[in-house]
Protein backbone atom coordinates (compact mmCIF):
# COMPACT_ATOMS: atom_id res chain seq x y z
CA UNK A 1 0.00 0.00 0.00
CA UNK A 2 2.83 2.27 0.33
CA UNK A 3 3.16 3.10 -3.38
CA UNK A 4 -0.44 3.99 -3.24
CA UNK A 5 -0.05 6.00 -0.18
CA UNK A 6 2.87 7.97 -1.99
CA UNK A 7 1.37 8.91 -4.84
CA UNK A 8 -1.76 10.21 -2.96
CA UNK A 9 0.36 12.31 -0.76
CA UNK A 10 1.95 13.79 -4.45
CA UNK A 11 -1.56 14.37 -5.69
CA UNK A 12 -2.58 15.99 -2.65
CA UNK A 13 0.10 18.36 -2.92
CA UNK A 14 -0.43 19.05 -6.70
CA UNK A 15 -4.17 19.68 -5.91
CA UNK A 16 -3.23 22.09 -2.81
CA UNK A 17 -0.53 23.99 -4.65
CA UNK A 18 -3.14 24.15 -7.62
CA UNK A 19 -5.50 25.94 -5.18
CA UNK A 20 -2.91 28.15 -3.83
CA UNK A 21 -2.21 29.68 -7.21
CA UNK A 22 -5.50 29.97 -8.03
CA UNK A 23 -6.72 31.63 -5.11
CA UNK A 24 -3.35 32.68 -2.38
CA UNK A 25 -6.68 32.48 0.24
CA UNK A 26 -5.82 28.83 0.78
CA UNK A 27 -2.44 28.93 2.69
CA UNK A 28 -4.47 31.61 5.37
CA UNK A 29 -4.35 30.61 8.81
CA UNK A 30 -8.32 30.58 9.28
CA UNK A 31 -9.15 28.87 6.35
CA UNK A 32 -6.43 25.91 7.28
CA UNK A 33 -7.70 25.78 10.68
CA UNK A 34 -11.11 25.65 8.74
CA UNK A 35 -9.90 22.97 6.68
CA UNK A 36 -8.13 20.98 9.13
CA UNK A 37 -11.50 20.71 11.71
CA UNK A 38 -13.37 19.02 8.69
CA UNK A 39 -10.66 16.44 7.73
CA UNK A 40 -10.94 15.60 11.48
CA UNK A 41 -14.73 15.70 11.69
CA UNK A 42 -14.55 13.22 8.22
CA UNK A 43 -11.71 11.33 8.65
CA UNK A 44 -13.17 9.61 12.27
CA UNK A 45 -16.32 8.11 10.24
CA UNK A 46 -14.55 7.93 7.30
CA UNK A 47 -12.04 5.06 9.01
CA UNK A 48 -14.85 3.65 10.77
CA UNK A 49 -16.17 3.20 6.96
CA UNK A 50 -12.50 1.64 5.83
CA UNK A 51 -13.18 -1.18 8.82
CA UNK A 52 -16.68 -2.30 7.17
CA UNK A 53 -15.13 -2.44 3.26
CA UNK A 54 -12.11 -4.50 4.48
CA UNK A 55 -14.35 -7.13 4.88
CA UNK A 56 -16.20 -6.71 2.16
CA UNK A 57 -19.35 -4.70 2.83
CA UNK A 58 -20.73 -1.26 3.28
CA UNK A 59 -22.22 1.16 5.22
CA UNK A 60 -24.68 3.26 4.05
CA UNK A 61 -26.52 4.29 7.16
CA UNK A 62 -23.30 7.26 8.39
CA UNK A 63 -24.88 10.29 7.39
CA UNK A 64 -28.28 9.29 9.24
CA UNK A 65 -26.87 7.65 11.93
CA UNK A 66 -24.92 10.90 12.37
CA UNK A 67 -28.36 13.42 12.31
CA UNK A 68 -30.06 10.24 14.81
CA UNK A 69 -27.51 10.31 17.40
CA UNK A 70 -26.70 14.28 16.75
CA UNK A 71 -29.86 15.27 17.37
CA UNK A 72 -30.12 12.80 20.59
CA UNK A 73 -27.09 14.23 22.11
CA UNK A 74 -28.24 17.92 21.81
CA UNK A 75 -31.95 17.55 22.61
CA UNK A 76 -30.42 15.32 25.97
CA UNK A 77 -28.07 17.86 26.93
CA UNK A 78 -29.78 21.56 25.90
CA UNK A 79 -33.61 20.45 26.61
CA UNK A 80 -33.33 17.69 29.11
CA UNK A 81 -30.33 19.17 31.14
CA UNK A 82 -28.51 15.62 31.15
CA UNK A 83 -25.06 16.29 31.96
CA UNK A 84 -22.61 15.69 28.71
CA UNK A 85 -20.24 13.18 29.56
CA UNK A 86 -23.62 10.80 30.14
CA UNK A 87 -24.81 12.07 26.85
CA UNK A 88 -22.15 11.23 25.01
CA UNK A 89 -21.64 7.79 26.97
CA UNK A 90 -25.49 7.35 26.06
CA UNK A 91 -24.66 8.67 22.77
CA UNK A 92 -21.54 5.97 22.17
CA UNK A 93 -23.25 3.27 23.69
CA UNK A 94 -26.30 3.73 21.12
CA UNK A 95 -23.93 3.82 18.22
CA UNK A 96 -21.95 0.22 19.20
CA UNK A 97 -26.06 -0.95 19.86
CA UNK A 98 -26.72 -0.05 16.02
CA UNK A 99 -23.20 -1.25 14.96
CA UNK A 100 -24.20 -4.82 16.69
CA UNK A 101 -28.16 -4.59 15.45
CA UNK A 102 -26.33 -4.40 11.46
CA UNK A 103 -24.23 -7.07 12.27
CA UNK A 104 -26.45 -9.83 13.53
CA UNK A 105 -28.71 -8.65 10.65
CA UNK A 106 -25.80 -9.52 8.30
CA UNK A 107 -24.31 -12.58 10.14
CA UNK A 108 -27.04 -14.34 11.56
CA UNK A 109 -29.88 -13.79 9.33
CA UNK A 110 -27.79 -14.03 6.38
CA UNK A 111 -28.93 -10.05 4.74
CA UNK A 112 -27.20 -8.21 2.61
CA UNK A 113 -24.77 -5.64 4.19
CA UNK A 114 -26.44 -3.33 1.23
CA UNK A 115 -30.12 -3.86 1.92
CA UNK A 116 -29.62 -3.42 5.99
CA UNK A 117 -27.35 -0.42 5.80
CA UNK A 118 -29.48 1.20 3.50
CA UNK A 119 -32.72 0.60 5.51
CA UNK A 120 -30.75 1.82 8.42
CA UNK A 121 -30.43 4.89 6.36
CA UNK A 122 -34.13 5.68 5.79
CA UNK A 123 -34.68 4.56 9.41
CA UNK A 124 -32.60 6.59 11.05
CA UNK A 125 -33.40 9.57 9.00
CA UNK A 126 -37.21 9.09 9.57
CA UNK A 127 -36.62 8.45 13.70
CA UNK A 128 -34.55 11.34 14.15
CA UNK A 129 -37.33 13.71 12.22
CA UNK A 130 -39.95 11.77 13.81
CA UNK A 131 -38.27 12.75 17.47
CA UNK A 132 -37.86 16.08 16.72
CA UNK A 133 -40.89 16.89 14.33
CA UNK A 134 -39.18 17.88 11.59
CA UNK A 135 -37.71 20.52 13.82
CA UNK A 136 -34.12 21.68 14.11
CA UNK A 137 -32.63 20.70 17.36
CA UNK A 138 -30.15 23.11 19.56
CA UNK A 139 -28.82 24.27 22.65
CA UNK A 140 -31.05 27.16 24.35
CA UNK A 141 -30.11 30.54 23.58
CA UNK A 142 -27.45 32.20 25.50
CA UNK A 143 -26.60 28.60 27.65
CA UNK A 144 -23.36 27.17 28.37
CA UNK A 145 -21.66 24.30 29.28
CA UNK A 146 -18.34 23.66 31.40
CA UNK A 147 -16.31 21.62 29.30
CA UNK A 148 -18.49 21.27 26.39
CA UNK A 149 -16.56 23.63 24.30
CA UNK A 150 -13.58 20.94 24.03
CA UNK A 151 -15.47 19.70 21.11
CA UNK A 152 -14.78 23.23 19.71
CA UNK A 153 -11.46 24.42 21.20
CA UNK A 154 -7.97 25.10 19.03
CA UNK A 155 -5.14 24.09 21.33
CA UNK A 156 -2.01 25.57 19.59
CA UNK A 157 -4.13 27.01 16.88
CA UNK A 158 -5.01 22.96 15.74
CA UNK A 159 -8.46 21.94 16.01
CA UNK A 160 -9.66 19.41 18.58
CA UNK A 161 -11.18 17.03 16.18
CA UNK A 162 -7.42 16.60 14.48
CA UNK A 163 -6.12 15.66 17.84
CA UNK A 164 -8.99 13.17 18.33
CA UNK A 165 -8.71 11.75 14.58
CA UNK A 166 -4.73 11.50 15.14
CA UNK A 167 -5.47 9.36 18.22
CA UNK A 168 -8.11 7.07 16.49
CA UNK A 169 -5.72 7.05 13.16
CA UNK A 170 -2.77 5.44 15.28
CA UNK A 171 -4.81 3.44 17.27
CA UNK A 172 -6.51 1.87 13.98
CA UNK A 173 -3.14 1.37 11.99
CA UNK A 174 -1.78 -0.37 14.93
CA UNK A 175 -5.20 -2.48 14.96
CA UNK A 176 -5.69 -3.02 11.04
CA UNK A 177 -1.31 -3.85 10.37
CA UNK A 178 0.03 -5.12 13.19
CA UNK A 179 -2.53 -7.21 15.03
CA UNK A 180 -4.26 -10.51 14.69
CA UNK A 181 -7.41 -9.20 14.21
CA UNK A 182 -6.66 -7.01 11.22
CA UNK A 183 -5.32 -10.11 9.95
CA UNK A 184 -8.20 -11.37 10.15
CA UNK A 185 -10.09 -8.56 8.73
CA UNK A 186 -8.19 -8.63 5.39
CA UNK A 187 -8.45 -12.62 5.46
CA UNK A 188 -12.17 -12.42 5.85
CA UNK A 189 -12.75 -9.40 2.95
CA UNK A 190 -10.44 -11.40 0.53
CA UNK A 191 -12.09 -15.16 0.87
CA UNK A 192 -14.27 -15.62 3.62
CA UNK A 193 -15.27 -18.90 3.00
CA UNK A 194 -11.33 -19.57 3.10
CA UNK A 195 -11.29 -18.08 6.33
CA UNK A 196 -14.05 -19.85 7.76
CA UNK A 197 -12.24 -22.90 6.81
CA UNK A 198 -9.11 -21.51 8.25
CA UNK A 199 -10.31 -21.46 11.58
CA UNK A 200 -11.15 -17.91 11.83
CA UNK A 201 -14.77 -17.21 13.23
CA UNK A 202 -15.53 -14.63 10.29
CA UNK A 203 -19.08 -14.02 11.77
CA UNK A 204 -17.48 -12.53 14.79
CA UNK A 205 -14.93 -10.47 12.86
CA UNK A 206 -17.53 -8.95 10.71
CA UNK A 207 -19.75 -7.91 13.63
CA UNK A 208 -16.72 -6.56 15.71
CA UNK A 209 -16.08 -4.66 12.21
CA UNK A 210 -19.34 -3.07 12.35
CA UNK A 211 -19.68 -2.29 15.74
CA UNK A 212 -16.44 -0.11 15.49
CA UNK A 213 -17.91 1.48 13.00
CA UNK A 214 -21.18 2.41 14.83
CA UNK A 215 -18.72 3.76 17.87
CA UNK A 216 -16.74 5.67 15.42
CA UNK A 217 -19.29 7.03 13.71
CA UNK A 218 -21.43 8.22 17.46
CA UNK A 219 -18.06 9.88 18.17
CA UNK A 220 -18.03 12.08 15.35
CA UNK A 221 -21.95 13.26 15.49
CA UNK A 222 -21.04 14.47 19.19
CA UNK A 223 -18.28 16.79 16.78
CA UNK A 224 -21.04 17.44 13.92
CA UNK A 225 -23.75 18.37 16.74
CA UNK A 226 -20.92 20.26 18.55
CA UNK A 227 -19.30 21.95 14.91
CA UNK A 228 -22.98 23.08 13.92
CA UNK A 229 -24.53 23.50 17.38
CA UNK A 230 -28.03 22.75 16.33
CA UNK A 231 -29.22 19.70 14.01
CA UNK A 232 -31.78 19.55 11.31
CA UNK A 233 -32.75 16.43 11.43
CA UNK A 234 -33.53 16.72 7.44
CA UNK A 235 -30.54 17.77 6.50
CA UNK A 236 -27.99 17.36 8.81
CA UNK A 237 -25.31 15.38 7.82
CA UNK A 238 -27.30 14.17 4.52
CA UNK A 239 -24.96 12.21 1.94
CA UNK A 240 -22.03 11.73 4.55
CA UNK A 241 -21.52 8.06 3.70
CA UNK A 242 -20.45 9.37 -0.03
CA UNK A 243 -17.78 11.64 1.68
CA UNK A 244 -16.87 8.39 3.63
CA UNK A 245 -16.76 5.70 0.85
CA UNK A 246 -15.12 8.24 -1.61
CA UNK A 247 -12.36 8.64 1.12
CA UNK A 248 -11.93 5.28 1.96
CA UNK A 249 -11.58 4.08 -2.15
CA UNK A 250 -9.52 7.44 -2.83
CA UNK A 251 -7.56 5.42 -0.07
CA UNK A 252 -6.81 2.33 -1.63
CA UNK A 253 -9.71 0.34 -0.06
CA UNK A 254 -10.92 -1.78 -2.46
CA UNK A 255 -14.86 -2.26 -2.61
CA UNK A 256 -14.14 -5.75 -3.16
CA UNK A 257 -12.80 -6.31 0.40
CA UNK A 258 -9.26 -7.62 1.50
CA UNK A 259 -7.49 -4.15 0.89
CA UNK A 260 -7.13 -1.23 2.31
CA UNK A 261 -4.54 1.26 4.28
CA UNK A 262 -5.32 4.16 7.48
CA UNK A 263 -3.04 6.49 6.28
CA UNK A 264 -4.39 6.20 2.71
CA UNK A 265 -8.04 6.42 4.26
CA UNK A 266 -6.95 9.83 6.34
CA UNK A 267 -4.79 11.27 2.89
CA UNK A 268 -8.48 10.69 0.79
CA UNK A 269 -10.16 12.48 3.26
CA UNK A 270 -7.48 15.03 3.03
CA UNK A 271 -7.67 15.03 -0.74
CA UNK A 272 -11.52 15.57 -0.35
CA UNK A 273 -11.84 18.58 1.70
CA UNK A 274 -8.93 19.92 -0.37
CA UNK A 275 -11.45 19.65 -3.16
CA UNK A 276 -14.42 20.69 -1.19
CA UNK A 277 -12.32 23.89 -0.32
CA UNK A 278 -11.46 24.27 -4.11
CA UNK A 279 -14.95 24.75 -4.91
CA UNK A 280 -15.69 26.91 -2.11
CA UNK A 281 -12.62 29.39 -3.32
CA UNK A 282 -12.91 29.13 -6.84
CA UNK A 283 -17.07 29.88 -6.85
CA UNK A 284 -18.08 26.83 -8.10
CA UNK A 285 -21.86 26.07 -7.27
CA UNK A 286 -21.89 24.09 -4.33
CA UNK A 287 -24.49 22.58 -5.82
CA UNK A 288 -21.81 20.76 -7.65
CA UNK A 289 -20.81 18.91 -4.67
CA UNK A 290 -22.20 15.84 -4.95
CA UNK A 291 -20.75 15.79 -8.94
CA UNK A 292 -17.74 15.85 -7.44
CA UNK A 293 -18.24 13.24 -5.62
CA UNK A 294 -19.55 11.04 -7.72
CA UNK A 295 -16.55 11.97 -10.27
CA UNK A 296 -14.31 10.62 -7.29
CA UNK A 297 -15.94 7.73 -6.85
CA UNK A 298 -16.36 6.56 -10.31
CA UNK A 299 -12.44 7.24 -10.74
CA UNK A 300 -11.62 5.56 -7.61
CA UNK A 301 -13.24 2.72 -8.38
CA UNK A 302 -12.38 2.63 -12.26
CA UNK A 303 -7.99 2.92 -10.94
CA UNK A 304 -8.57 -0.02 -8.32
CA UNK A 305 -10.10 -2.45 -11.35
CA UNK A 306 -7.51 -1.38 -13.56
CA UNK A 307 -4.20 -1.67 -10.90
CA UNK A 308 -5.93 -5.43 -9.60
CA UNK A 309 -6.34 -6.29 -13.15
CA UNK A 310 -2.80 -5.01 -14.10
CA UNK A 311 -1.38 -6.97 -10.44
CA UNK A 312 -3.51 -10.32 -11.43
CA UNK A 313 -1.37 -10.02 -14.89
CA UNK A 314 1.83 -9.71 -13.02
CA UNK A 315 1.25 -12.43 -10.73
CA UNK A 316 0.47 -14.51 -13.86
CA UNK A 317 3.66 -14.33 -15.55
CA UNK A 318 5.44 -14.50 -12.76
CA UNK A 319 4.00 -17.57 -12.10
CA UNK A 320 4.60 -18.94 -15.14
CA UNK A 321 8.12 -17.93 -15.24
CA UNK A 322 8.51 -19.95 -11.96
CA UNK A 323 6.66 -23.04 -13.10
CA UNK A 324 9.49 -26.02 -13.92
CA UNK A 325 8.16 -26.59 -17.17
CA UNK A 326 8.55 -22.79 -18.09
CA UNK A 327 10.97 -22.11 -21.13
CA UNK A 328 14.11 -19.68 -19.67
CA UNK A 329 15.03 -17.28 -21.56
CA UNK A 330 18.72 -16.68 -22.27
CA UNK A 331 19.82 -12.71 -21.39
CA UNK A 332 22.52 -12.50 -24.34
CA UNK A 333 20.15 -13.36 -26.80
Amino acid sequence: MLKKDLGLGVLILVVGFFVYMRNPLFLSPNNLANTANLIGLFGLFSIAQGFVIITGGIELSVGSMIALLGVLFVDMVGRLGVPWPIAGGIVLVLGLLLGLAHALLITKLKMQPFVVTLCGLLIYRGAARGYTADATAGFPFGSEYPGLDFFVARPFGIPTSVYVLAVVAVIAWFVLHRSVFGRYLYAVGKNEEAARYSGIRTNLVIAAAYVICGGLTAIAAIFFAMYTRSVSPSGHANFYELYAIAAAVLGGFSLRGGEGSIVGVVLGTILLQILQNLVNLLGIPSSLNFAVMGTVILLGVLADQQFARYRDRRRTIEAARASPGAPQTNPAE
